[in-house]
């Protein structure tokens, strides 16, 4: 039975923050894409 050693703190919390960041950037594009989207079809909120 191999016991795998855990990784560092301050790593674990990287990648988290890590992956974190990158769905919140995700998201933004996706909100970015729609609203543009949005505007050539016509709609807009002014």
């Amino acid at each position: 039975m191999n016991v795998e050693e855990k990784k560092p703190l301050w790593q674990r919390l990287g990648w988290l923050v890590l992956i974190w960041g990158l769905s919140v950037a995700a998201l933004g594009v996706v909100a970015y894409g729609m609203r543009m989207f949005m505007n050539a079809a016509g709609l807009s909120t002014h």
